[in-house]
């Protein structure tokens, strides 16, 4: 799909579309990705087999969820993952298709060096092909020069409501 080296000499990095087989690294990627950021609800372990069951699930054809990968050295060291949201059908000319996009996650020796916009370039490259109308997300603060490199706007007409608490354990089983 995409490639990119880092520094001289460095190994490629290549970007893909991911594969069940890729469930387990995923959900490592995604523990390291989120753990720091709050009291943990379970232990490690835990986690990472229920996330890898739920990202095997999901990464089977015909799902509406995709995941890229960026690998360097057989290891995957950054992911992004977009899912197709449906809109109602309408009678105007208009693509009813959107897609949301998560879990964008570069380990941090390998960001500055493409490795992000190469995930965030395919991925919007399915979402052209598959007919999306708007790609959505929540930024960091950190990243929201990268979106915003890639054309992304801040919307003043969109409107978000947390409905659920903090800490609520509703998680996927």
């Amino acid at each position: 799909m995409a490639e990119d080296s880092k520094g001289g000499g460095a190994a490629t990095v290549n970007v893909r579309l991911a594969v069940a087989s890729d469930a387990h690294a995923l959900a490592r990627l995604r523990y390291d990705f989120r753990a720091g950021r709050g009291a943990a609800g379970e232990g490690e372990p835990e986690f990472v087999a229920r996330c890898r069951r739920w990202m095997g699930e999901r990464l089977r054809e015909g799902v509406a969820w995709r995941c890229w990968v960026a690998k360097r050295d057989g290891e995957l060291v950054g992911n992004l993952w977009a899912q197709l949201v449906e809109k109602i059908p309408n009678p105007s000319v208009e693509p009813e298709r959107h897609a949301y996009v998560t879990n964008f996650y570069v380990r941090e020796g390998e960001r500055g060096g493409g490795t992000g916009s190469r995930l965030l370039t395919a991925a919007l490259d399915w979402c052209r092909a598959s007919g999306v109308h708007a790609v959505i997300l929540w930024p960091t603060e950190r990243s929201r020069t990268l979106y915003l490199r890639h054309g992304f706007a801040v919307r003043e007409d969109l409107l978000e409501l947390i409905v659920g608490e903090t800490g609520d354990d509703k998680r996927c089983k």
